[in-house]
Protein backbone atom coordinates (compact mmCIF):
# COMPACT_ATOMS: atom_id res chain seq x y z
CA UNK A 1 0.00 0.00 0.00
CA UNK A 2 1.50 3.37 -1.09
CA UNK A 3 1.02 6.51 0.87
CA UNK A 4 -1.95 7.82 -1.40
CA UNK A 5 -4.00 4.23 -1.26
CA UNK A 6 -3.27 4.56 3.07
CA UNK A 7 -4.62 8.11 3.39
CA UNK A 8 -7.58 7.10 1.44
CA UNK A 9 -8.14 4.45 3.26
CA UNK A 10 -7.79 6.32 6.86
CA UNK A 11 -10.32 8.69 5.24
CA UNK A 12 -12.87 6.18 3.97
CA UNK A 13 -12.62 4.69 7.62
CA UNK A 14 -13.58 7.82 9.03
CA UNK A 15 -16.46 8.62 6.79
CA UNK A 16 -17.76 5.48 7.79
CA UNK A 17 -17.53 5.61 11.18
CA UNK A 18 -14.26 3.33 11.88
CA UNK A 19 -11.34 5.80 12.54
CA UNK A 20 -12.91 6.88 16.12
CA UNK A 21 -14.98 5.07 18.64
CA UNK A 22 -19.01 6.53 19.08
CA UNK A 23 -19.79 8.20 22.52
CA UNK A 24 -23.35 7.58 23.19
CA UNK A 25 -22.95 10.70 25.42
CA UNK A 26 -22.89 12.57 22.12
CA UNK A 27 -25.87 14.75 21.15
CA UNK A 28 -26.86 12.39 17.47
CA UNK A 29 -26.53 13.93 14.20
CA UNK A 30 -30.84 13.45 13.80
CA UNK A 31 -31.39 16.35 16.43
CA UNK A 32 -28.82 18.58 14.40
CA UNK A 33 -30.85 18.39 11.11
CA UNK A 34 -33.62 18.89 13.17
CA UNK A 35 -32.18 21.87 14.27
CA UNK A 36 -30.54 22.84 10.66
CA UNK A 37 -34.57 22.69 9.01
CA UNK A 38 -36.04 24.77 12.03
CA UNK A 39 -33.40 27.50 10.80
CA UNK A 40 -34.35 27.09 6.99
CA UNK A 41 -37.97 27.54 7.50
CA UNK A 42 -37.14 30.85 9.71
CA UNK A 43 -34.83 32.05 6.32
CA UNK A 44 -38.06 31.20 4.65
CA UNK A 45 -39.64 33.14 6.41
CA UNK A 46 -37.56 36.45 6.27
CA UNK A 47 -37.48 36.19 2.47
CA UNK A 48 -33.69 35.23 2.68
CA UNK A 49 -34.33 31.41 1.54
CA UNK A 50 -37.24 30.04 -1.17
CA UNK A 51 -39.89 27.78 -0.36
CA UNK A 52 -38.79 24.81 -2.44
CA UNK A 53 -35.32 24.89 -0.48
CA UNK A 54 -37.22 22.92 2.10
CA UNK A 55 -38.00 20.03 -0.16
CA UNK A 56 -35.90 17.13 0.57
CA UNK A 57 -35.68 14.49 -1.53
CA UNK A 58 -36.08 11.13 -0.18
CA UNK A 59 -33.04 8.83 -0.23
CA UNK A 60 -33.59 5.57 -1.09
CA UNK A 61 -32.14 2.06 -0.16
CA UNK A 62 -30.02 1.99 -3.37
CA UNK A 63 -28.73 4.99 -2.68
CA UNK A 64 -27.02 4.18 0.01
CA UNK A 65 -22.87 2.93 -0.03
CA UNK A 66 -22.28 2.17 3.19
CA UNK A 67 -23.39 1.32 6.41
CA UNK A 68 -23.03 3.98 8.99
CA UNK A 69 -23.32 4.19 12.91
CA UNK A 70 -26.91 4.89 14.97
CA UNK A 71 -26.02 7.87 15.84
CA UNK A 72 -25.05 9.24 12.47
CA UNK A 73 -27.51 10.14 9.55
CA UNK A 74 -27.54 10.08 5.89
CA UNK A 75 -28.54 13.07 3.99
CA UNK A 76 -28.29 15.04 1.01
CA UNK A 77 -25.49 17.58 0.91
CA UNK A 78 -27.89 20.74 0.34
CA UNK A 79 -29.79 19.55 3.49
CA UNK A 80 -26.60 20.81 5.95
CA UNK A 81 -24.36 23.22 3.89
CA UNK A 82 -24.98 25.86 1.45
CA UNK A 83 -24.11 24.63 -2.07
CA UNK A 84 -23.61 27.36 -4.33
CA UNK A 85 -21.46 28.47 -7.27
CA UNK A 86 -19.93 31.37 -9.02
CA UNK A 87 -20.79 33.58 -11.52
CA UNK A 88 -21.57 32.15 -15.22
CA UNK A 89 -20.75 35.76 -16.93
CA UNK A 90 -17.28 36.51 -17.81
CA UNK A 91 -16.66 39.99 -16.71
CA UNK A 92 -14.37 42.64 -18.29
CA UNK A 93 -10.61 42.23 -16.69
CA UNK A 94 -8.29 44.83 -15.57
CA UNK A 95 -4.64 45.10 -14.89
CA UNK A 96 -5.27 45.62 -11.38
CA UNK A 97 -8.71 44.64 -9.38
CA UNK A 98 -9.64 41.78 -7.12
CA UNK A 99 -8.83 38.14 -8.46
CA UNK A 100 -11.39 36.15 -10.41
CA UNK A 101 -10.10 32.44 -9.00
CA UNK A 102 -11.37 29.62 -11.60
CA UNK A 103 -10.48 25.98 -10.55
CA UNK A 104 -7.13 26.49 -12.84
CA UNK A 105 -6.17 28.90 -10.12
CA UNK A 106 -6.08 26.23 -6.97
CA UNK A 107 -4.79 22.79 -6.63
CA UNK A 108 -3.90 20.36 -3.68
CA UNK A 109 -5.39 22.67 -1.40
CA UNK A 110 -3.18 26.04 -2.51
CA UNK A 111 -3.77 29.07 -4.76
CA UNK A 112 -1.92 29.21 -7.48
CA UNK A 113 -1.99 32.62 -8.76
CA UNK A 114 0.49 33.46 -10.93
CA UNK A 115 -1.87 33.54 -14.06
CA UNK A 116 -4.91 34.77 -12.42
CA UNK A 117 -7.26 37.54 -14.19
CA UNK A 118 -8.58 40.35 -12.28
CA UNK A 119 -11.67 42.29 -12.37
CA UNK A 120 -13.05 45.85 -11.16
CA UNK A 121 -14.46 46.62 -7.80
CA UNK A 122 -17.68 46.72 -9.86
CA UNK A 123 -18.10 43.54 -10.88
CA UNK A 124 -16.21 42.01 -8.14
CA UNK A 125 -18.89 43.60 -5.49
CA UNK A 126 -21.56 42.48 -7.87
CA UNK A 127 -20.35 38.51 -7.88
CA UNK A 128 -20.13 38.77 -3.94
CA UNK A 129 -23.92 39.42 -4.16
CA UNK A 130 -24.03 35.92 -5.42
CA UNK A 131 -21.36 33.62 -3.88
CA UNK A 132 -19.29 35.72 -1.68
CA UNK A 133 -16.25 33.50 -0.03
CA UNK A 134 -15.55 33.72 3.45
CA UNK A 135 -13.47 32.08 6.03
CA UNK A 136 -14.88 28.36 6.83
CA UNK A 137 -16.22 28.60 3.20
CA UNK A 138 -14.35 25.52 0.54
CA UNK A 139 -14.17 26.02 -2.74
CA UNK A 140 -14.82 23.43 -5.05
CA UNK A 141 -13.63 23.07 -9.22
CA UNK A 142 -16.15 21.77 -10.85
CA UNK A 143 -15.42 21.47 -14.58
CA UNK A 144 -11.69 20.58 -16.39
CA UNK A 145 -8.80 18.53 -15.56
CA UNK A 146 -9.02 19.97 -11.98
CA UNK A 147 -12.32 19.16 -11.24
CA UNK A 148 -12.41 17.98 -7.21
CA UNK A 149 -9.27 20.20 -6.32
CA UNK A 150 -10.61 22.25 -3.38
CA UNK A 151 -9.46 24.54 -0.96
CA UNK A 152 -10.61 25.07 2.60
CA UNK A 153 -10.70 28.92 3.22
CA UNK A 154 -9.03 29.93 6.55
CA UNK A 155 -7.66 33.07 8.63
CA UNK A 156 -4.07 32.39 7.10
CA UNK A 157 -5.18 32.01 3.11
CA UNK A 158 -8.17 34.44 2.92
CA UNK A 159 -8.25 37.28 0.63
CA UNK A 160 -10.69 39.47 -1.05
CA UNK A 161 -11.64 37.63 -4.18
CA UNK A 162 -14.63 36.61 -6.69
CA UNK A 163 -15.50 33.17 -8.42
CA UNK A 164 -15.96 31.79 -11.22
CA UNK A 165 -17.25 27.58 -12.42
CA UNK A 166 -16.21 27.32 -8.90
CA UNK A 167 -18.58 25.34 -6.06
CA UNK A 168 -19.23 27.34 -2.46
CA UNK A 169 -19.59 25.62 0.05
CA UNK A 170 -20.87 27.90 3.47
CA UNK A 171 -22.09 27.00 6.52
CA UNK A 172 -25.78 28.04 7.97
CA UNK A 173 -25.83 29.78 11.02
CA UNK A 174 -26.20 26.65 12.89
CA UNK A 175 -23.21 24.63 12.38
CA UNK A 176 -23.71 21.08 11.77
CA UNK A 177 -20.86 20.15 9.57
CA UNK A 178 -17.52 20.81 10.68
CA UNK A 179 -16.10 22.38 7.70
CA UNK A 180 -12.38 20.21 7.94
CA UNK A 181 -14.87 17.34 8.32
CA UNK A 182 -16.74 18.14 5.05
CA UNK A 183 -13.18 18.63 3.37
CA UNK A 184 -12.29 15.23 4.28
CA UNK A 185 -15.10 14.23 3.30
CA UNK A 186 -14.82 15.74 -0.42
CA UNK A 187 -11.61 14.29 -0.72
CA UNK A 188 -12.11 10.77 0.49
CA UNK A 189 -15.29 10.83 -2.54
CA UNK A 190 -13.62 12.84 -5.01
CA UNK A 191 -13.08 9.63 -7.23
CA UNK A 192 -16.92 8.86 -6.66
CA UNK A 193 -17.26 12.69 -7.60
CA UNK A 194 -15.55 12.57 -10.57
CA UNK A 195 -17.07 9.59 -11.85
CA UNK A 196 -20.55 11.46 -11.99
CA UNK A 197 -18.81 14.27 -14.07
CA UNK A 198 -20.80 15.12 -16.91
CA UNK A 199 -19.78 16.43 -20.47
CA UNK A 200 -17.34 15.24 -22.79
CA UNK A 201 -13.83 16.78 -23.71
CA UNK A 202 -14.54 19.19 -21.10
CA UNK A 203 -16.65 17.22 -17.65
CA UNK A 204 -18.18 18.90 -15.39
CA UNK A 205 -19.86 18.58 -11.92
CA UNK A 206 -23.49 20.35 -11.91
CA UNK A 207 -24.14 22.19 -8.86
CA UNK A 208 -27.83 20.18 -8.92
CA UNK A 209 -25.02 17.05 -8.61
CA UNK A 210 -23.44 18.47 -5.46
CA UNK A 211 -26.32 19.63 -3.78
CA UNK A 212 -28.27 16.18 -4.11
CA UNK A 213 -24.93 13.91 -3.24
CA UNK A 214 -25.25 12.45 -0.20
CA UNK A 215 -23.18 12.85 2.86
CA UNK A 216 -22.73 10.46 6.10
CA UNK A 217 -23.33 13.19 9.25
CA UNK A 218 -22.01 12.29 12.68
CA UNK A 219 -22.45 14.31 15.97
CA UNK A 220 -21.06 17.43 16.28
CA UNK A 221 -18.55 16.26 18.36
CA UNK A 222 -17.36 12.75 17.08
CA UNK A 223 -17.11 15.10 13.74
CA UNK A 224 -14.48 17.21 15.88
CA UNK A 225 -12.62 13.46 17.26
CA UNK A 226 -12.66 12.51 13.42
CA UNK A 227 -10.30 15.51 12.72
CA UNK A 228 -8.34 15.61 15.21
CA UNK A 229 -7.49 12.09 14.56
CA UNK A 230 -6.79 12.48 10.71
CA UNK A 231 -4.79 15.45 11.41
CA UNK A 232 -2.67 12.96 13.66
CA UNK A 233 -2.47 10.34 11.49
CA UNK A 234 -1.56 12.62 8.20
CA UNK A 235 1.72 13.48 9.06
CA UNK A 236 2.74 10.17 9.46
CA UNK A 237 1.21 9.38 6.23
CA UNK A 238 3.56 12.24 4.72
CA UNK A 239 6.18 10.26 6.59
CA UNK A 240 5.71 6.91 5.38
CA UNK A 241 5.13 8.48 1.92
CA UNK A 242 8.84 9.86 2.05
CA UNK A 243 10.67 6.59 3.48
CA UNK A 244 8.35 4.45 0.69
CA UNK A 245 9.45 7.08 -1.97
CA UNK A 246 13.10 6.64 -0.86
CA UNK A 247 13.18 3.04 -0.90
CA UNK A 248 11.22 3.40 -4.60
CA UNK A 249 14.26 5.13 -5.73
CA UNK A 250 16.73 2.60 -4.09
CA UNK A 251 14.78 -0.06 -5.86
CA UNK A 252 15.11 1.53 -9.19
CA UNK A 253 18.96 2.22 -8.63
CA UNK A 254 19.55 -1.20 -7.40
CA UNK A 255 19.88 -2.91 -10.41
CA UNK A 256 21.98 -0.26 -11.92
CA UNK A 257 24.08 -0.12 -9.15
CA UNK A 258 25.00 -3.49 -8.81
CA UNK A 259 25.74 -3.38 -12.60
CA UNK A 260 28.25 -1.07 -12.10
CA UNK A 261 28.89 -2.98 -8.79
CA UNK A 262 29.79 -6.24 -10.74
CA UNK A 263 31.18 -4.63 -13.65
CA UNK A 264 33.72 -2.80 -11.25
CA UNK A 265 34.90 -6.12 -9.80
CA UNK A 266 35.40 -7.69 -13.18
CA UNK A 267 38.19 -4.74 -14.43
CA UNK A 268 39.75 -5.27 -11.22
CA UNK A 269 40.11 -9.43 -11.90
CA UNK A 270 37.80 -10.31 -8.43
CA UNK A 271 34.72 -11.51 -10.44
CA UNK A 272 36.42 -14.96 -11.54
CA UNK A 273 39.46 -16.91 -10.58
CA UNK A 274 42.55 -16.77 -12.36
CA UNK A 275 44.34 -19.81 -13.70
CA UNK A 276 47.93 -20.31 -14.02
CA UNK A 277 47.49 -22.10 -17.24
CA UNK A 278 45.93 -19.16 -19.36
CA UNK A 279 47.90 -18.14 -21.55
CA UNK A 280 48.92 -14.52 -20.37
CA UNK A 281 47.74 -11.10 -21.48
CA UNK A 282 50.91 -10.18 -22.49
CA UNK A 283 50.58 -13.13 -25.35
CA UNK A 284 47.81 -10.41 -26.39
CA UNK A 285 49.52 -7.67 -26.54
CA UNK A 286 51.92 -9.36 -28.74
CA UNK A 287 48.84 -10.22 -31.44
CA UNK A 288 47.64 -6.93 -31.31
CA UNK A 289 50.97 -5.19 -31.86
CA UNK A 290 51.25 -7.96 -34.88
CA UNK A 291 47.81 -6.75 -36.16
CA UNK A 292 49.44 -3.17 -35.99
CA UNK A 293 52.56 -3.80 -38.28
CA UNK A 294 50.89 -5.44 -40.73
CA UNK A 295 48.37 -2.53 -40.77
CA UNK A 296 51.20 -0.38 -40.96
CA UNK A 297 52.54 -2.25 -44.08
CA UNK A 298 49.49 -1.79 -45.74
CA UNK A 299 49.17 1.60 -45.22
CA UNK A 300 46.21 1.58 -43.27
CA UNK A 301 48.58 3.02 -39.77
CA UNK A 302 50.64 4.68 -39.66
CA UNK A 303 54.31 3.90 -38.29
CA UNK A 304 53.95 6.58 -35.72
CA UNK A 305 50.84 4.50 -34.09
CA UNK A 306 53.19 1.57 -33.25
CA UNK A 307 54.52 4.08 -30.32
CA UNK A 308 53.59 2.92 -26.89
CA UNK A 309 53.81 5.33 -23.86
CA UNK A 310 55.04 3.37 -20.65
CA UNK A 311 52.23 3.50 -18.08
CA UNK A 312 54.02 4.92 -14.24
CA UNK A 313 52.85 3.96 -10.69
CA UNK A 314 51.07 7.05 -10.26
CA UNK A 315 48.28 6.18 -13.18
CA UNK A 316 47.50 2.47 -11.57
CA UNK A 317 44.50 2.99 -10.00
CA UNK A 318 44.39 -0.68 -8.59
CA UNK A 319 46.47 -3.65 -8.28
CA UNK A 320 45.48 -6.72 -10.94
CA UNK A 321 47.07 -10.32 -11.17
CA UNK A 322 50.45 -11.21 -12.66
CA UNK A 323 48.67 -12.72 -15.57
CA UNK A 324 46.90 -9.27 -16.67
CA UNK A 325 48.66 -6.06 -18.04
CA UNK A 326 47.92 -2.36 -17.78
CA UNK A 327 48.12 -0.92 -21.43
CA UNK A 328 46.46 2.43 -23.03
CA UNK A 329 43.27 2.52 -25.01
CA UNK A 330 45.20 3.49 -28.10
CA UNK A 331 47.26 0.57 -27.85
CA UNK A 332 44.34 -1.71 -28.25
CA UNK A 333 42.20 0.43 -30.37
CA UNK A 334 41.96 3.30 -33.09
CA UNK A 335 40.01 6.17 -32.81
CA UNK A 336 38.05 8.36 -36.28
CA UNK A 337 35.36 11.24 -36.26
CA UNK A 338 32.19 10.24 -38.09
CA UNK A 339 30.82 11.78 -41.20
CA UNK A 340 30.26 15.68 -41.53
CA UNK A 341 27.62 16.58 -43.61
CA UNK A 342 26.08 20.51 -44.85
CA UNK A 343 22.26 20.67 -44.16
CA UNK A 344 22.16 21.27 -47.72
CA UNK A 345 22.59 17.66 -48.04
CA UNK A 346 19.69 16.73 -45.89
CA UNK A 347 17.31 17.69 -48.76
CA UNK A 348 18.46 15.26 -51.00
CA UNK A 349 15.08 12.87 -52.01
CA UNK A 350 16.62 9.67 -52.54
CA UNK A 351 16.03 5.94 -52.60
CA UNK A 352 18.16 3.69 -50.09
CA UNK A 353 19.17 6.51 -48.04
CA UNK A 354 22.05 6.27 -45.29
CA UNK A 355 21.02 6.98 -41.45
CA UNK A 356 23.21 9.23 -39.46
CA UNK A 357 23.05 8.16 -35.69
CA UNK A 358 24.19 11.14 -33.35
CA UNK A 359 24.85 11.07 -29.70
CA UNK A 360 21.54 11.15 -28.32
CA UNK A 361 21.20 7.05 -30.44
CA UNK A 362 23.42 5.73 -28.30
CA UNK A 363 23.51 4.19 -24.86
CA UNK A 364 25.55 2.26 -22.44
CA UNK A 365 26.37 -0.78 -24.75
CA UNK A 366 24.02 -0.30 -27.32
CA UNK A 367 22.36 2.19 -30.02
CA UNK A 368 18.51 2.99 -31.20
CA UNK A 369 16.97 3.86 -34.26
CA UNK A 370 15.08 7.26 -33.74
CA UNK A 371 12.23 9.19 -35.48
CA UNK A 372 14.15 12.57 -36.15
CA UNK A 373 17.82 10.34 -37.15
CA UNK A 374 19.40 12.58 -40.06
CA UNK A 375 18.97 10.25 -43.56
CA UNK A 376 21.41 11.64 -46.40
CA UNK A 377 22.37 10.55 -50.04
CA UNK A 378 24.72 7.64 -50.55
CA UNK A 379 27.17 9.96 -52.61
CA UNK A 380 28.05 11.92 -49.63
CA UNK A 381 29.52 9.37 -47.83
CA UNK A 382 33.17 10.07 -49.29
CA UNK A 383 35.26 7.50 -46.50
CA UNK A 384 33.61 4.10 -46.94
CA UNK A 385 34.97 2.39 -43.98
CA UNK A 386 32.43 4.98 -42.23
CA UNK A 387 29.54 2.38 -42.97
CA UNK A 388 29.21 0.64 -39.08
CA UNK A 389 31.00 -2.58 -39.19
CA UNK A 390 31.09 -5.32 -36.43
CA UNK A 391 32.65 -5.44 -33.82
CA UNK A 392 33.11 -1.62 -33.35
CA UNK A 393 32.60 1.11 -30.87
CA UNK A 394 30.70 4.11 -31.25
CA UNK A 395 30.45 7.10 -28.71
CA UNK A 396 29.70 10.87 -28.65
CA UNK A 397 32.77 13.26 -28.91
CA UNK A 398 30.27 15.93 -28.40
CA UNK A 399 27.31 15.70 -25.94
CA UNK A 400 25.67 16.39 -22.78
CA UNK A 401 27.76 15.80 -19.33
CA UNK A 402 25.61 12.98 -18.56
CA UNK A 403 25.97 10.96 -21.83
CA UNK A 404 29.99 11.41 -22.14
CA UNK A 405 31.29 7.70 -22.47
CA UNK A 406 28.27 5.81 -23.29
CA UNK A 407 29.73 3.46 -25.60
CA UNK A 408 27.48 1.44 -28.06
CA UNK A 409 29.00 -1.92 -29.54
CA UNK A 410 28.26 -2.43 -33.14
CA UNK A 411 27.39 -6.16 -33.13
CA UNK A 412 26.35 -6.78 -37.12
CA UNK A 413 27.35 -5.13 -40.41
CA UNK A 414 25.06 -1.98 -41.36
CA UNK A 415 25.81 -0.70 -45.19
CA UNK A 416 22.96 1.95 -44.46
CA UNK A 417 23.96 3.65 -41.16
CA UNK A 418 26.84 5.92 -40.28
CA UNK A 419 27.66 7.98 -36.93
CA UNK A 420 27.83 11.82 -37.34
CA UNK A 421 30.61 13.96 -36.94
CA UNK A 422 30.20 14.58 -33.33
CA UNK A 423 30.73 10.76 -33.07
CA UNK A 424 34.09 9.03 -32.47
CA UNK A 425 34.48 5.46 -33.84
CA UNK A 426 36.47 3.18 -31.87
CA UNK A 427 38.42 0.40 -33.76
CA UNK A 428 39.73 -2.62 -31.96
CA UNK A 429 43.30 -3.53 -33.69
CA UNK A 430 42.54 -7.17 -32.99
CA UNK A 431 38.77 -7.99 -33.77
CA UNK A 432 38.41 -11.10 -31.62
CA UNK A 433 34.49 -11.63 -30.21
CA UNK A 434 35.85 -12.20 -26.77
CA UNK A 435 38.29 -9.15 -26.45
CA UNK A 436 35.67 -7.05 -28.01
CA UNK A 437 32.52 -7.81 -25.44
CA UNK A 438 35.17 -7.08 -22.84
CA UNK A 439 35.62 -3.65 -24.02
CA UNK A 440 32.07 -3.34 -24.31
CA UNK A 441 31.63 -3.91 -20.57
CA UNK A 442 34.42 -2.28 -19.46
CA UNK A 443 33.05 0.51 -21.84
CA UNK A 444 30.15 0.75 -19.69
CA UNK A 445 31.91 0.50 -15.96
CA UNK A 446 31.73 3.89 -13.92
CA UNK A 447 35.85 3.60 -13.90
CA UNK A 448 35.25 4.06 -17.92
CA UNK A 449 32.55 6.61 -17.82
CA UNK A 450 33.94 8.63 -15.00
CA UNK A 451 37.62 8.87 -16.78
CA UNK A 452 35.89 10.71 -19.87
CA UNK A 453 33.99 13.07 -17.59
CA UNK A 454 37.49 14.03 -16.08
CA UNK A 455 39.14 14.50 -19.68
CA UNK A 456 36.53 16.81 -21.11
CA UNK A 457 36.51 20.30 -21.76
CA UNK A 458 32.90 22.73 -21.90
CA UNK A 459 32.28 23.57 -25.28
CA UNK A 460 29.33 26.55 -24.91
CA UNK A 461 26.58 25.81 -21.93
CA UNK A 462 25.29 22.70 -22.49
CA UNK A 463 28.17 20.85 -24.56
CA UNK A 464 31.36 18.94 -23.62
CA UNK A 465 33.96 18.02 -26.33
CA UNK A 466 35.66 14.46 -25.31
CA UNK A 467 39.25 14.72 -25.99
CA UNK A 468 40.80 11.78 -28.22
CA UNK A 469 44.37 12.18 -27.16
CA UNK A 470 43.53 11.84 -23.63
CA UNK A 471 40.74 9.45 -23.93
CA UNK A 472 43.60 7.17 -25.86
CA UNK A 473 45.74 7.43 -22.63
CA UNK A 474 43.74 5.89 -20.65
CA UNK A 475 45.66 2.83 -18.98
CA UNK A 476 42.91 0.04 -18.99
CA UNK A 477 43.89 -3.24 -17.48
CA UNK A 478 44.07 -6.50 -19.86
CA UNK A 479 43.15 -10.17 -18.81
CA UNK A 480 44.29 -12.51 -20.72
CA UNK A 481 42.00 -13.90 -23.10
CA UNK A 482 40.35 -17.01 -21.97
CA UNK A 483 40.06 -15.02 -18.37
CA UNK A 484 38.03 -12.30 -20.13
CA UNK A 485 35.66 -15.11 -22.03
CA UNK A 486 34.84 -16.41 -18.24
CA UNK A 487 34.45 -12.81 -17.28
CA UNK A 488 32.02 -11.95 -19.80
CA UNK A 489 29.95 -15.60 -19.18
CA UNK A 490 29.79 -14.50 -15.67
CA UNK A 491 29.02 -10.47 -16.31
CA UNK A 492 26.17 -12.13 -18.72
CA UNK A 493 24.91 -14.42 -16.08
CA UNK A 494 25.03 -11.93 -13.24
CA UNK A 495 23.11 -9.09 -15.50
CA UNK A 496 20.32 -11.95 -16.53
CA UNK A 497 19.63 -12.11 -12.70
CA UNK A 498 19.66 -8.51 -11.79
CA UNK A 499 17.14 -7.73 -14.47
CA UNK A 500 15.15 -10.35 -12.98
CA UNK A 501 14.64 -7.60 -10.04
CA UNK A 502 13.10 -4.64 -12.29
CA UNK A 503 10.03 -7.05 -12.51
Amino acid sequence: MNAQQLKNSILQEAIEGRLVPQDPNDEPASVLLDKIRKEKQQLVKEGKLKKKDLEEKPISEDEIPFEIPESWEWCRMNSVIDVRDGTHDTPSYVVQGYPLITGKDFYNGYFELSKTQYISEKDYLEICKRSRVDVGDILFSMIGGNIGSQILITEDNYFEMAIKNVALFKQYSIKIVDAKYLSYFLNARIDHIKSEALGGAQSFVSLKQLRTYLIPIPPLAEQKRIVEKIEELMPKVEEYGKAQDKLNKLNEELPERLKKSILQEAIEGRLVPQDPNDEPASALLAKIREEKNQLVKESKLKKKDLEEKLISEDEIPFDISDSWEWCRLGDIVSNQTGLSYNKGDLDKKVDNPIRVLRGGNIQNGSWSIKQDDVMIAPEFIKKQNLVLQKNTFITPAVTSLEHLGKTALIVENHEDIVAGGFVLYLLPFYREDTLVKFLSFFFQSSFYNEYCKSIANKSGQAFWNLSRPKLMHLAIPLPPLAEQKRIVEKIEQLFKEVDKLKV
